[in-house]
């Protein structure tokens, strides 16, 4: 562990219990810090047990979980393609969620649950990468360009579905589609809790090999880290986050893109950085889902929009970034 990451990781943590805190605790419905107290110790009243077990509290969970989730599919994806632009959503899992979700509305109305449709979508969309390149997962380029062709068919069937099939549902498609926090439960947040327990194991015993992937593949090869079968094991770990996060969020955009760049700028340095890159995931969704809740111009919006347009302002930045250093 780099001597900045455990201060990093400790000052990440504590924007994130304090964003916690304000989303919990701002407005008509907060809930004060004393009967936060209360309710840890089981003395709660009704209403605050009422809010933070059925309206703030799971909404906010969610958002922690699949944060972390979608921090870390980031930056899994970014290290074993050595794409900095890279994330799950390039080779189709967002994109096919989506369309998962329209065509079940469209042919299972009330019978598939849109988390399942969204599974299920993302699913189909990254096995069709995974045989379309004849080599699974080996080769970075091909995963990329099969996962664009993949994620355009995919976007077109739910344009489809959204503008000629689903008129009249289409608004309430579209809030999902995007990725909203609204109306979560304690399951949801149970389920993202449990599947990162289960993973967590599996990234410590990668993690090794992932900073040796950061030299090259005949490098990573010398040293001992097996590069097809380290990426392939990477990839698969980062669709399985990132369609966590889908499933109980729905396909929110830019937060496995923009979270490990920024954890790369926190620590100075390149390298995975998985603990850094999910805490930032976690507060980049922390603090999309309380300007949603409590700030004047976005309230009430899926929260899926502020990060899109978190995303699409810091991308515009690397862009400028990247270009000065190529012309310098």
């Amino acid at each position: 562990m780099r001597a900045r990451t455990l201060p990093l990781a400790l000052l990440l943590t504590s924007a994130i219990l304090a964003g916690g805190l304000a989303t919990l605790a701002w407005g008509e419905l907060g809930v004060r810090l004393p009967d936060l107290a209360e309710a840890v110790r089981g003395e709660a009243g009704t209403k605050t047990v009422f809010v933070l077990e059925r309206l703030r509290g799971p909404r906010l969970l969610v958002g922690i979980g699949a944060g972390l989730a979608f921090g870390l599919a980031g930056a899994l994806f970014q290290t074993v393609t050595r794409n900095p632009l890279g994330s799950p959503d390039v080779i189709g899992l967002g994109a096919g969620a989506g369309a998962g979700v329209a065509l079940a509305t469209l042919f299972a109305p009330g019978l598939v649950p849109a988390p399942v449709g969204a599974v299920l979508g993302a699913g189909v969309a990254i096995g069709l990468v995974h045989l379309s390149t004849g080599l699974g997962f080996a080769s970075p380029a091909r995963v990329i360009i099969t996962g664009i062709g993949v994620s355009a068919m995919a976007t077109a069937a739910t344009q489809y579905v959204v503008a000629v099939a689903l008129r009249d549902s289409s608004t309430q498609l579209a809030g999902y589609l995007v990725g909203t926090l609204n109306s979560r439960s304690l399951g949801q947040a149970v389920l993202i809790g449990v599947i990162l327990l289960v993973l967590a194991p599996l990234l410590a015993l990668l993690a090794h090999d992932l900073r040796m992937m950061d030299l090259g593949d005949q490098l990573a090869d010398a040293l001992g880290a097996r590069a097809v079968r380290t990426r392939t094991w990477a990839i698969l770990l980062s669709v399985l986050l990132a369609a966590a996060g889908v499933a109980v969020a729905g396909p929110i955009a830019f937060v496995a893109l923009s979270a490990p760049h920024i954890a790369r700028r926190m620590v100075g340095s390149p390298g995975p950085h998985l603990v850094l890159s999910a805490l930032v995931g976690a507060l980049i969704m922390v603090l999309a889902d309380f300007a949603v809740q409590h700030v004047g111009p976005v309230q009430d919006l899926p929260v899926g929009v502020i990060t899109a347009g978190f995303g699409g302002v810091y991308l515009g930045y690397l862009l400028i970034t990247a270009w000065k250093k190529a012309d310098a």
